[in-house]
């Protein structure tokens, strides 16, 4: 496993700055957000921002994986509208998850991180159901061209809320190789009955983790050891399932403290790996889920 710290917690740096810091401080990795303060993909000149990044992940010797979580990228005015289940504008979520594929190809990322979305008040299962579907119906197909996996994320408050409801989604998609899943080890500590219990039935499915704490039934990102969340058995059961991806701190909130917490957080990892008795990564070291070697 590879520690890595998520670009949304960094936005009050440059992101050539970000990623020198990270660097710096000893992670092997990057979730980098696609948005307006780093990597923007609609951005006139995204391909050339896009070769620097690549230029400069090579010469951090980073790791990466793309997020697609952006608050208002799409919306100015409403928190990460529109979502796979929103009520209009889901070809515009369909857009971003295209041009997050184009990105990942030309960055060497193997995987491309998404979530559902809250579904919207008097929308039934059904019907999510079929909006999920055909709005990533274009983007499963894509990313299978590119050789790129697509991760879901089971969000606490959302329309697939659950590793349960997302291996639905599989179950619904045919299993498709490209298709995966984004475990929050902070959210299996906020909604899931039994955390370790997730990680044994699900992580040989997982392409992607992110670390942070969290208590019982809240969901608030928390700087690792604020928490409930008992990290050392669930690293040693990822560990277990063979998982050697990323390990992505998401603190997105935290953003005032960066390097503080971001050397916190690394800390904290490294001190939860060694209890659990699991070694840890960097980029040129081990492989990550999808198979793609990370150069």
């Amino acid at each position: 496993m590879i520690p890595a710290y998520g670009t949304n917690g960094l936005t009050d740096h440059r992101l050539d700055d970000a990623l020198r810091l990270l660097a710096d401080l000893g992670y092997g990795g990057v979730a980098l957000t696609l948005d307006h303060a780093h990597l923007d993909p609609f951005a006139d000149d995204v391909v050339a921002r896009t070769a620097h990044v690549a230029r400069l992940l090579a010469e951090c010797e980073l790791a990466v994986v793309i997020e697609t979580g952006a608050r208002f990228l799409l919306d100015p005015r409403h928190k990460h509208h529109p979502t796979l289940v929103s009520d209009d504008g889901r070809e515009r979520r369909t857009d971003l998850l295209l041009r997050a594929v184009d990105v990942a190809v030309d960055l060497g990322a193997p995987v491309v991180h998404l979530w559902s979305g809250i579904l919207p008040e008097g929308v039934s299962d059904d019907v999510a159901w079929d909006r999920v579907l055909t709005t990533l119906d274009p983007v499963l197909d894509a990313a299978e061209r590119a050789g790129v996996t697509l991760a879901v994320e089971p969000e606490p408050g959302m329309f697939l809320e659950r590793a349960a409801d997302v291996d639905e989604l599989f179950a619904r998609t045919g299993r498709p190789d490209h298709l995966r899943m984004t475990l929050d080890l902070g959210h299996l500590t906020c909604n899931e009955e039994d955390a370790v219990a997730v990680v044994r039935t699900y992580g040989p499915l997982v392409a992607h983790v992110q670390v942070d704490d969290m208590r019982r039934g809240v969901h608030e990102h928390l700087e690792l050891g604020d928490g409930e969340v008992d990290l050392p058995p669930l690293l040693r059961e990822l560990a277990a399932v063979g998982y050697a991806g990323l390990m992505s701190v998401e603190l997105a909130r935290h953003n005032h403290a960066a390097p503080r917490v971001a050397t916190s957080s690394l800390a904290a990892v490294r001190a939860a790996a060694a209890t659990a008795g699991v070694a840890l990564g960097g980029p040129r070291e081990s492989a990550v889920t999808s198979g793609r070697t990370i150069a």
